[in-house]
């Protein structure tokens, strides 16, 4: 079922579909963020519609992009960790757009871990992770693997290290910041020849180039560690000025919060650094690379108007989920925090007038944007899909009456190949699991074994305090554990549930949208 048509477009619409990897929500200036500069994206959203409210719906890249690509919530797509196979049922947007005569193309990657069925034995995808989506064309497919880009650096006389991993940390000579540096040692390679501008470029090609309607997917690796910034970025923010960190004294008084958070921050890997200038350092070159994919931006953006695409091309950019960046202690992104789910959401769809300008404040989630560019192209949104079009918002109608109030996430920290976290909490390998539901107050987070966590984030917006156990808030408790048992009801798996065989053959009824 589509919403009634509203847009008036003389030509067919084309979508970009702009992900940048480990974007924390607030760094966009036009939220006022104190220090991160985001000229373009603030202008794109004063042309479209700003979602204040935005959250990914798993952790880490390939899950949250699997979620974010078919609609669907974990607990349906099952995709749970870098590597667990996408089962090949599920449809996705690309093959759906593909169904309407559309040729979707990818810049960059999308971390899909292939359906081990569907493949030989011998089959390369077998051994990464970063598989292609299936249905979409992959133009330039690079992500930890970038041979697109080293091979060009090669071809263009530049020094490209045995294990090409290491070119997007490869910096030049001298010490770094926590060293004595007067600013963070920038990248090697100069502003015009790293990954960003790379496929920026490429993707910029294709715009000139193309002869019909188009879906592009531009997916950005920045500002994903490593947090090495090319000039003259790696020394636009100050370390000495970026703001200080949500955490307590220690990463000791953190880990009394929880047993799985004191297993995470037992990892070397998941803990930040005691080195305040080293993290000072890391947060000002995160801050560079988002104002540096802000600028390559400013350049797409620019071509599209130079090209003459600009008014018949809907713009998505979001995330695929946050960055803790040495908030409650940790690094990366894991858990329940807000700061590892909570990311920007953009949209421009041009003839939008309505809605332009806007900032919506109800909650969205990932899981909306595949029925949303569906919607607005004119295709089906499947039964499979947990999301929700936007088009209201995008239109500046009101929210539907029974919009959702919270905001849904799932952590799975299972590891097929390692068995660590199993041992440290006495787990099986399918309890290391965690659903949070989140509303503009309340917070509460449900692990399958482990004891619960509630935050009442008015008084408590860091998330410090567990009230779980609070005589005050058991009432609360309850409420919230019974909203999240219904949600994930509502949300059991539903591809083939609106259909049933009769004497007459099939029988299809879709359930309303809102």
């Amino acid at each position: 079922m589509l919403i009634e048509p509203r847009l008036r477009m003389t030509k067919p619409l084309n979508i970009l579909f702009i992900t940048a990897d480990q974007w924390r929500a607030e760094c966009l200036s036009a939220l006022g963020h104190p220090m991160v500069k985001t000229p373009n994206l603030d202008a794109l959203a004063q042309e479209g519609v700003l979602f204040r409210n935005h959250f990914a719906n798993a952790v880490p890249c390939g899950p949250s992009r699997t979620s974010l690509h078919t609609g669907m919530y974990l607990q349906n797509h099952r995709s749970g960790t870098n590597g667990t196979p996408l089962d090949a049922r599920h449809t996705n947007w690309a093959k759906e757009a593909a169904k309407i005569g559309y040729d979707p193309v990818l810049f960059g990657y999308t971390d899909t871990s292939l359906d081990p069925r569907d493949l030989e034995d011998d089959d390369p995808w077998l051994r990464t992770y970063e598989g292609p989506l299936p249905g979409i064309r992959p133009l330039v497919m690079m992500g930890e693997w970038a041979y697109p880009w080293t091979n060009w650096l090669k071809a263009n006389g530049y020094f490209v290290p045995d294990d090409i991993r290491l070119c997007y940390s490869y910096r030049a000579p001298g010490l770094d910041y926590e060293d004595g540096a007067p600013v963070p040692r920038p990248l090697a390679y100069p502003l015009e020849a790293d990954d960003t501008s790379f496929l920026v470029d490429r993707c910029i090609d294709y715009i000139r180039d193309a002869k019909g309607p188009f879906i592009a997917h531009l997916s950005i690796m920045r500002p994903h560690p490593p947090f090495v910034a090319p000039e003259p970025y790696n020394a636009m923010y100050d370390p000495l000025d970026v703001p200080g960190f949500s955490r307590l004294a220690t990463s000791e008084e953190e880990s009394a919060q929880h047993p799985w958070l004191a297993y995470q921050l037992s990892r070397r890997h998941f803990r930040a650094s005691t080195n305040e200038k080293k993290l000072r350092r890391m947060k000002a070159v995160y801050y560079g690379l988002m104002s540096e994919v802000d600028a390559a931006l400013g350049r797409v953006i620019a071509c599209l108007k130079e090209f003459g695409r600009w008014d018949n091309t809907m713009i998505v950019f979001t995330s695929d989920h946050g960055e803790q960046m040495g908030d409650h202690w940790l690094i990366g992104k894991c858990g329940y925090f807000d700061a590892s789910y909570r990311i920007p959401l953009i949209v421009r769809v041009p003839g939008a007038d309505a809605g332009r300008g806007q900032v919506v404040e109800r909650f969205t989630e990932n899981v909306d944007i595949m029925p949303t560019m569906l919607d607005l192209i004119g295709a089906e949104i499947p039964g499979q899909c947990d999301g929700l079009s936007l088009r209201p918002f995008l239109e500046g109608r009101a929210a539907p009456a029974n919009w959702r109030s919270e905001a849904h996430w799932e952590f799975d920290f299972r590891n097929p190949a390692d068995n660590a976290a199993e041992q440290a909490l006495d787990l099986t390998l399918h309890q290391c699991t965690m659903n949070i539901v989140r509303d503009a107050r309340y917070k509460y987070v449900h692990f399958t074994k482990s004891p619960p966590l509630f935050f009442d984030l008015e008084k408590d917006p860091g998330e410090f305090v567990n009230r779980a156990n609070d005589p005050a808030y058991l009432p609360r408790v309850l409420e919230y554990a019974q909203k999240l048992l219904s949600w994930r009801m509502n949300h059991d798996e539903q591809t083939l549930t609106h259909i049933a065989l009769t004497p007459d053959g099939p029988v299809e009824r879709r359930a309303r949208l809102y």
